[in-house]
């Protein structure tokens, strides 16, 4: 829990909105709190019952299906590179953009944020100093929080936590509001803040997953099922645990002998593993006894096919929930796909989320890099030319070379001019470096062939000189 801050030569309205702010972050920190200890593996098992020693839920059993969840959605939306129909993103300096904010991993960062919390956010700053002209940042929403305005479809206010102490607490804060950001820092004790004055209005945007008229900022992909599925799971794991080291190993039952045999030479009990690992004993006949031979009878050990049945019925229910095919999750009962075909149905689901997801990410990553390039080029505005700059989307579908190859043939057998260009060579599934480097050496080779031309024609249009005639 975040304590108020109150930073000094600020005014009342823009603390005010910071103290706004920080309720909201407190608020919202102990739920993404928790889906954070589900995706990161350290969520405990809850207590599971008295039937089970004590010593077993303890133990560190974790399931990574949440991380699952997310993951496998985060990686079928991947921003392959960015263009520009209308213009030549290179004179930009996209590639300095790139390169220097390490713009791609950056956004993907900001993706798995935003299907881990249902929002993250992407926050745009001029560099200082030796930073690189623009900057890019992706905060999650443990360190950020803004209000949406529902009508602008826009942020009106950003508060990111830059710095923690040995505590966890705030020593470090930058407020974005319209056309100023307040940057404050705390030492020995005491808050001092910074005012800067920008053109950007509020230079953050937010990356929201599955955003709803009753629910904007988004929601997770870690699910309250997911959730409630995976911690049944563990526990299952913790019974499955047990049984194996207690109910698995086979029962007999001693019928007229008596202690000693379980007692080392000395009398001392032997240790239960000693016991249970023991294959021969050597009971004596007794003829004194009521029963002098002794008899074992044997029962058959507890089958687990139960607890694994159980497992396997949860880790479909997580698949069914997070969109996943089965073969993502469970243990056994799953039909691997015989074709192409097979194994696209199967994944439809997840690929139709993927694309939902893609078109909500498209607009603020666009807003973010044009706003960047911008930056980076010295301008006040974004150029209203720049408006058809936006991300190139990699396919959703895993498809193959081969297939995707045969389906670009298919297409530019119907348009062969498209044969000519850089789309044409993207839908035989060709790269980003490979379309660059095919278009060089086309361009080469066409330089080449125009040079022979060139030269060929000037060698016919020079006169063949005439040697005078000899006299005799």
């Amino acid at each position: 829990m975040t304590d108020k801050i109150t930073l000094p030569g600020v005014s009342d309205d823009e603390n005010r909105t910071l103290g706004l702010l920080l309720d909201d972050l407190n608020g919202k920190t102990q739920r993404n709190l928790v889906r954070s200890a589900y995706y990161d593996s350290k969520r405990m098992v809850r207590q599971v019952g008295t039937t089970v020693p004590a010593q077993y839920q303890k133990l560190a059993l974790v399931l990574g299906w949440p991380a699952k969840a997310v993951d496998a959605l985060a990686r079928r939306s991947k921003v392959d590179r960015f263009v520009w129909p209308e213009g030549d993103l290179g004179s930009l300096g996209m590639q300095e953009l790139a390169d220097s904010n390490f713009l791609l991993s950056e956004l993907a960062q900001g993706r798995t944020d935003s299907l881990l919390h249902g929002v993250s956010f992407l926050i745009t700053t001029r560099g200082v100093d030796d930073e690189p002209m623009a900057l890019v940042h992706a905060k999650d929403a443990l360190n950020a929080t803004g209000q949406w305005n529902n009508r602008a479809r826009r942020l009106d206010n950003l508060l990111s936590i830059t710095s923690r102490d040995e505590n966890g607490d705030p020593n470090g804060l930058a407020l974005y509001l319209d056309g100023v950001t307040i940057t404050a820092e705390k030492g020995a004790g005491r808050w001092s803040a910074e005012r800067t004055e920008h053109p950007w209005g509020v230079p953050a945007d937010a990356l929201i997953y599955k955003p709803r008229s009753s629910r904007r900022l988004g929601s997770s992909r870690i699910t309250r099922p997911v959730m409630s599925w995976t911690d049944q799971a563990m526990r299952a794991l913790v019974r499955l645990e047990a049984h194996m080291d207690i109910y698995a190993i086979t029962k007999l039952v001693m019928l007229g002998a008596d202690e000693s045999i379980f007692k080392n030479a000395d009398g001392s009990p032997k240790q239960s593993w000693q016991i249970v690992m023991g294959r021969v004993f050597g009971i004596p006949d007794d003829d004194d006894a009521e029963n002098p031979r002794a008899d074992i009878k044997q029962f058959s050990a507890e089958d687990p096919t139960p607890h694994l049945a159980h497992l396997n019925f949860l880790a479909k229910a997580v698949a069914r929930e997070a969109s996943l095919p089965d073969s993502a999750t469970a243990i056994t009962d799953m039909a691997n796909p015989t074709s192409a075909e097979a194994y696209d149905a199967s994944q439809h689901e997840l690929i139709a989320e993927a694309e939902g997801a893609n078109d909500d990410w498209s607009v603020p990553i666009r807003r973010t890099v044009t706003r960047a390039l911008a930056i980076q080029n010295g301008f006040d505005a974004i150029p209203a030319e720049w408006g058809s700059i936006e991300p190139q989307w990699r396919n959703p579908r895993f498809l193959s070379r081969a297939a995707e190859a045969d389906a670009g043939m298919k297409q530019l057998a119907a348009i062969p001019w498209l044969a000519e260009t850089e789309v044409g060579l993207e839908l035989l599934g060709l790269g980003e470096q490979q379309v660059r480097r095919a278009m060089a050496d086309r361009r080469r080779a066409q330089a080449r062939a125009t040079l022979v031309t060139l030269t060929q024609a000037a060698a016919q249009s020079v006169p063949v000189p005439v040697p005078d005639a000899v006299e005799g």
